[in-house]
């Protein structure tokens, strides 16, 4: 798949449940529909895989409740607000069968694979295949998830990367996590974010997603960075084992943040997956 440098565009849209909510879009208006939710750090980086498959993709890259400038996080409390607020976006996007297009492919990243994955085992027939990053949202006792909410800014690099320097560069952007204000400063530009993902990851990422995963029916693509030190490669076999039909891609020399160490071999691998279809 070619590289492209498609402009981001921004999409400001109301749910019918009154939420806010601003969505990137990637690509020409007219191809596939894909829609992508991000993980617990929300977008960074410019989205270059979702630049990637942007060549091929309408992607649809919707900001959580929490994460943006508006309000609407109060009314997001569980697991199913969760599922049912990406399902509204999907409908006031005018996605899917019902406003008489193709089901969207979906794809998740971490804390947003955990909400797809709830999302198709809710209803399987609203989407097509399915692209988990890295999801979150099943446990292992032999395999314990750190605890990302009581972690300091400098603690996340070796957990999130292959290359913990090169996730510091970015992460940061050239700011000094050996200084203190800046780790303030990050703090607080953080808080209402991580406030927002602790309602479904705190204080384990477990919302019993395991009892549900015999309704999620689609093809299911697990992506996971083999040097994935916050959420194991180990729970691409449990994930494998809950699911009726998945396939494997495990990317070298990529950490949690494969989709941003390694945009084009995750986005090659998702293209691919779903051309199958």
């Amino acid at each position: 798949m070619s590289t492209v440098a498609t402009p981001t565009e921004t999409i400001t849209l109301t749910t019918r449940r009154g939420i806010t909510s601003d969505v990137l879009a990637f690509g020409a208006s007219d191809a596939p529909p894909v829609v992508f939710f991000h993980g617990a750090g929300g977008h960074v980086a410019g989205e270059p895989m979702l630049q990637r498959l942007g060549a091929r993709y309408r992607v649809y890259a919707p900001v959580w409740p929490g994460y943006g400038e508006g309000p609407g996080e109060e009314l997001i409390d569980d697991m199913l607000d969760f599922a049912l607020h990406g399902a509204d976006v999907i409908d006031a996007l005018g996605l899917g069968t019902g406003h008489g297009g193709p089901a969207p492919h979906l794809v998740g990243h971490s804390m947003g694979g955990m909400i797809a994955a709830e999302m198709a085992a809710l209803a399987p027939p609203m989407y097509g295949r399915l692209a988990l990053i890295a999801p979150a949202g099943l446990w292992l006792e032999e395999h314990p998830i750190p605890d990302i909410f009581s972690m300091m800014p400098f603690d996340f690099p070796q957990y999130l990367f292959h290359d913990p320097a090169w996730g510091a560069a970015m992460m940061t952007g050239g700011l000094n996590f050996d200084d203190m204000d800046v780790i303030k400063q990050f703090l607080i530009v953080n808080s209402r974010r991580l406030g927002t993902a602790g309602k479904i990851l705190f204080p384990i990422p477990n919302r019993r997603l395991s009892k549900r995963l015999y309704r999620l029916t689609n093809p299911v693509l697990l992506v996971w960075g083999e040097s994935d030190r916050l959420i194991s490669p180990a729970y691409a076999r449990a994930w494998k084992d809950s699911l009726a039909n998945p396939q494997l891609a495990l990317i070298d020399e990529a950490g949690h943040m494969a989709p941003y160490e390694k945009p084009e071999a995750v986005a090659d691998a998702i293209d691919a997956f779903f051309a199958g279809g």
